[in-house]
């Protein structure tokens, strides 16, 4: 009883995200932030660098760690760029797919250094285990939605893919809500969401190796 009592204690410890005036956060708090940049960036990796970095520069919010580094005027115009051509990218079948596979070496470690960044006055051992959670939840999203994308695309018809890319903006836009405003109820919400990614994951994996395995012709041994 002792020992969910203190786990219970640590989680009511998770205050809001947006509330940063009493800096230092506490570690429950920060480990949160993490998790969520790297689920994140492996589902809109380029809105996640451009909202964090408005927030910094013009919403009041005072971004832990080396976060401040994304208010910079060439982080902002860079990223601003790639999130006005990735909308329209993941609204075209025959993009989205080579566009997902591309970054697949960005997205990742992207999410990695994001997370380790949120540590950033925690010390190095908190950094890189914040790099190793955030790399790891940003490639889970990202081969999730990717393989998922990849199904979509096969269908000739585009309605469907950029119904699937209008959810995912959605998606997005309410986890990072509220990842930053009810930090208890989206890792609730993102342990669901990986149960449910590695349940894709392997479905897709199951239907690939159906495709590649080799068919038996009739009357053969």
């Amino acid at each position: 009883m002792d020992f969910i009592y203190a786990w219970s204690s640590k989680l009511d410890s998770l205050s809001p995200l947006l509330d940063w005036r009493d800096l230092p956060l506490n570690m429950a708090s920060l480990a949160a932030l993490a998790a969520g940049l790297g689920w994140a960036s492996g589902l809109r990796l380029y809105a996640l660098v451009f909202v964090l970095g408005v927030l910094g520069r013009w919403g009041g919010v005072h971004l832990p760690g080396d976060l401040h580094v994304l208010t910079h005027p060439l982080v902002l115009g860079l990223s601003g760029l790639m999130l006005f051509v990735e909308f329209f990218a993941d609204k075209l079948p025959w993009l989205d797919s080579l566009w997902d596979a591309v970054h697949t070496f960005i997205r990742i470690p992207a999410g990695a250094a994001l997370a380790a960044a949120v540590m950033g006055d925690q010390g190095s051992a908190a950094q890189v285990a914040a790099a190793l959670a955030g790399g790891t939840l940003a490639a889970g999203t990202h081969f999730a939605k990717a393989g998922a994308r990849m199904a979509i695309n096969a269908s000739p018809e585009p309605v469907t893919n950029v119904g699937t890319s209008l959810g995912e903006d959605a998606l997005f836009a309410g986890g990072l809500w509220m990842l930053l405003h009810q930090p208890l109820w989206f890792l609730v919400a993102l342990v669901a969401f990986l149960l449910l990614a590695l349940a894709l994951i392997l479905l897709l994996w199951r239907f690939i190796g159906r495709l590649f395995r080799p068919r038996v012709r009739p009357g053969t041994t």
